[in-house]
């Protein structure tokens, strides 16, 4: 973690995590909720995202992030996931999902795809091999903590939303659907905002330039300690 590349990318996963979840959680709930979708059809409406995002990481991030390093990525990833973000945030009681959901959701796997690239490859570019599995157990424990504070707070703020909607239109279930669609914006706008606080702390954080090479031991030599000789 003292390492400025390494913690960056730390950091980067958490935030992302944080972000990332909530728009699992309120998108859910919009789709079930307010629009009516089956928990079948709420799932397949998701896939434009994970395939965005399994494309982008395996078919462009790989030709790009050993030009160009992990700065520029992260940093243009992150504004693609503010942008899309935003575009869910205009989501009403009758969006039509093809023109509001599902270009939001290919904008934010675009920009996801390459964030998740960059920035794991960061995490672990250059670690010794005998402390791979540390290393790689730290990034996925960053983005569940992430993921888990980020549920916490927007769903703090989305409930605060609520309130205050129904405290100046009424008890309604007219305004009560529009206090939930309300939370949603919320949260949402709020996801955007991580999105783009990524962006500056990868901009002034991480450095720029390509990825250390991997270690690996000599051939001949095993991963104990080497033996000083006098």
């Amino acid at each position: 973690m003292l390492d400025r590349q390494r913690g960056g990318a730390y950091l980067t996963v958490a935030l992302t995590g944080a972000a990332l979840f909530g728009v699992f959680l309120f998108l859910a709930y919009y789709l079930q909720v307010l629009r009516g979708y089956t928990p079948l059809q709420t799932g397949i409406g998701f896939l434009p995202m994970p395939v965005t995002i399994a494309l982008t990481s395996t078919l462009i991030a790989p030709r790009i992030l050993p030009r160009v390093g992990p700065k520029p990525m992260i940093v243009v990833g992150a504004l693609f996931g503010a942008a899309g973000l935003l575009l869910l945030s205009r989501i009403g009681l009758d969006s039509d999902y093809w023109t509001t959901i599902a270009p939001g959701l290919v904008v934010l796997g675009l920009g996801m795809g390459n964030v998740f690239a960059a920035a794991f490859n960061t995490a672990t570019a250059g670690i010794d091999p005998r402390d791979a599995g540390v290393g790689s157990a730290m990034v996925n424990t960053s983005q569940q903590i992430g993921g888990s504070i980020g549920t916490a707070v927007l769903s703090t703020l989305a409930a605060d939303a609520v309130s205050r909607y129904l405290s100046s239109h009424g008890n309604s279930r007219s305004a009560e659907a529009l206090a939930q669609l309300d939370s949603y914006h919320t949260a949402f706008l709020t996801s955007s905002g991580v999105f783009l606080a990524i962006a500056v702390i990868a901009f002034f954080l991480l450095r720029w330039g390509r990825l250390a090479p991997q270690r690996r031991p000599a051939q001949g030599q095993d991963d104990a300690a080497p033996v000083v000789a006098h």
